[in-house]
């Protein structure tokens, strides 16, 4: 099992917005931004002390826009992205086989500009647990970890079934929790007890939640690592980290002040 050598900032930027409008889960329609607006926004992030960045072959265009734009700053920030899904001609395809686990990873570093992929995640959905248990992306990711191409392997999934299949061979998890879900909070622990790195993804279930009650939630949780929020708005980003710097023991961004 690796570990990341870097721990994860309290908040993370979750890059499907830069790349992706179609289907998309949240309760209001959005322009994608034009490559320089990604490239000042991405910038800024990293500016900020964020130094978390998730993507994903299904955000579509999200990979090779981050590997445009801040690449030159790879040795800044940890990065993830997933394997499984992919978003063609507005639909999502899900292919979990060898061959296609290994073309997503080296199409991901050829995107992102890099040489090694900090966490790469099998991109599942509610079927999570037949995913791991019955297809080859686990073997898969755990050969390309073992070759040096991926530092940490997990499961992005939704089910307890799906994660505690995981928990022997991952190196992280990303899953669903906020305060209105709290269904996989001991997955949280068994695998925070594990010493995996725990993200968490939809914290403000789509935009439902209000920052201020949901943040100090899940960050007050001892087990998750980092809470993955998307925005276009560096001034949202700025506040979320703001919200962050109130939990104890949470690494808060640069120019990002603790209030008192």
């Amino acid at each position: 099992m690796a570990k990341l050598t870097r721990s994860l900032s309290a908040i993370g930027f979750g890059a499907f917005k830069i790349g992706r409008n179609q289907q998309a889960k949240y309760g209001h329609n959005y322009d994608l931004p034009d490559e320089r607006a990604v490239e000042s926004l991405l910038n800024g992030i990293l500016d900020l002390g964020i130094n978390y960045i998730d993507t994903a072959p299904a955000y579509s265009v999200s990979e090779e826009l981050v590997g445009r734009t801040v690449a030159h700053r790879r040795d800044e920030f940890v990065l993830s992205t997933k394997a499984g899904e992919s978003f063609d001609d507005g639909a999502s395809v899900y292919d979990f086989s060898e061959l296609a686990v290994r073309h997503s990873v080296e199409r991901s570093l050829r995107r992102l500009r890099t040489e090694v992929l900090d966490i790469v995640f099998i991109h599942a959905g509610r079927d999570d647990f037949r995913v791991v248990r019955e297809t080859e992306a686990p073997a898969t990711l755990m050969s390309l970890r073992a070759a040096g191409l991926v530092s940490a392997i997990g499961l992005s999934g939704y089910t307890a079934e799906g994660f505690r299949a995981a928990l022997p061979w991952a190196d992280a998890i990303m899953l669903e929790y906020h305060c209105d879900d709290t269904t996989l909070a001991p997955i949280i622990a068994e695998a925070a007890s594990r010493g995996l790195t725990v993200v968490v993804k939809k914290g403000l279930a789509s935009g439902r939640l209000k920052p201020a009650d949901s943040i100090p939630f899940i960050l007050g949780n001892a087990g998750v690592s980092s809470l993955v929020v998307g925005s276009l708005s560096l001034h949202h980003i700025r506040d979320n980290l703001r919200i962050a710097s109130q939990v104890p023991g949470r690494t808060t961004g640069k120019g990002v002040p603790r209030e008192t």
